[in-house]
């Protein structure tokens, strides 16, 4: 009898609770709790099951059935909210092989018992939800013998050169790998997460911990992110002056990073590095700080605003990695694209090597009207024209 392709899965509940609340992630025990008090609302159970959603769609048409049940294919997983739930909103059986205590929070621990017990089941794929700090668990539960891995970019910020693009893009690699396994390589993918000691000195770069093997599918699964560098004085004040003109007397959203950062200084205010922060333009003055480090909340109660946002260095993502505070609806309340300014040096533009700016605001539909060419402001007045794509 063949032996049907077994893929596993693992899913850290709590990744990405704490972005459109502006927390910044939620690792550890306390964040969550807090992020679910300020009207956070879990998005990692839904993200993994468009993976599955994605990988049993791309599976059946090779198979040439209609129906999910029908799929040959086993998941392995862990109970409830650590996967199972993610498999029954997919549609599909699984075989649980772990389940965290009853009437507790699941932890760092459980992630790693359930990895441990779903890779003991020899699947050919581990699918994990989560972000930076969930990949370091990942890590440390595999030790000396891991097996395939692909992460489902559900956390905040997402470092790693282990995640897919985006959930459904995770849905391809893995029918990619499980379907054509002699066709597609493998290669040892970065383990990073934010150096805090770095940002403790105004730079947002990254620690390595380790590698872990991931299917070679390109475009489709991210680059690790590169450490900001220094940004020549003359083309971020040149940025600045062209948002200033753009903006006039408004109200200007400013994304996280480094180059954000230094446009606002270059105006005159003092933003924070990994926050979204708000400013309020008037022509002859000096920017007034409205909102620092701000929710999603607050945001859409802001009224009409200009949205800046720069790329994250060797990713490329513009939406969806480190700035979910700018939601879907913050998007569209803001006007959307006609409202939108992509701020980037010609250097950090061309670091891309013609590689597309990635969107993954979790909004299908929304990502399709973003999506195309649009003006990245390099200077005082000088844009280049460059591709936004999912």
């Amino acid at each position: 009898m063949t032996r049907l392709p077994r893929i596993g899965l693992v899913v850290n509940p709590v990744a990405g609770l704490g972005g459109r609340v502006g927390l910044g992630g939620t690792d550890g025990s306390e964040r969550p709790r807090v992020a679910l008090s300020l009207g956070a609302r879990p998005l990692a159970g839904a993200r993994a099951a468009a993976t599955l959603g994605e990988l049993t769609l791309r599976l059946g048409e090779l198979a040439g059935v209609g129906r999910p049940r029908h799929v040959p294919i086993l998941v392995v997983t862990a109970a409830g909210s650590l996967g199972a739930d993610s498999v029954a909103s997919a549609g599909l059986p699984a075989r649980v092989v772990y389940a965290a205590e009853d009437g507790r929070d699941t932890s760092a621990a459980d992630t790693a018992a359930a990895v441990r017990a779903v890779v003991g089941e020899g699947v050919d794929l581990l699918l994990f939800a989560g972000g930076d700090g969930t990949a370091r668990d990942v890590l440390a539960a595999l030790g000396d013998a891991p097996c395939p891995v692909l992460g489902v970019p559900t956390g905040v910020k997402m470092h790693s050169a282990v995640f897919a693009v985006s959930p459904r893009a995770a849905g391809e690699v893995a029918a990619a790998w499980v379907s054509r396994k002699g066709a597609v390589r493998l290669r040892d993918a970065e383990v990073m997460d934010r150096d805090e000691d770095a940002l403790s000195e105004g730079r947002v770069t990254s620690r390595l911990f380790g590698w872990l093997p991931v299917p070679d599918v390109p475009v489709r699964v991210q680059q690790r992110k590169t450490g900001s560098t220094v940004t020549a004085l003359g083309a971020v004040g040149g940025i600045a002056a062209d948002v200033a003109e753009r903006v006039g007397d408004g109200l200007l959203v400013l994304g996280p990073g480094s180059t954000t950062r230094a446009v606002a200084a270059a105006l005159g205010a003092d933003a924070t590095l990994t926050g979204v922060d708000v400013l309020s333009l008037r022509s002859g003055q000096r920017p007034r700080v409205v909102a620092r480090d701000v929710a999603e909340d607050t945001l859409l109660a802001l009224g009409p605003a200009w949205i800046a946002l720069s790329p994250i260095g060797g990713q490329g993502f513009l939406l969806g990695r480190g700035n979910q505070q700018i939601s879907p609806r913050v998007l569209r309340a803001a006007g959307g694209r006609d409202h939108l300014l992509v701020l980037c040096t010609e250097q950090k533009l061309s670091a891309l090597g013609g590689r597309p700016l990635l969107l993954d605001t979790g909004d299908d539909a929304l990502d399709a009207e973003l999506s195309g060419h649009i003006p990245v402001i390099t200077g005082s007045r000088r844009t280049s024209l460059y591709r936004l794509a999912t």
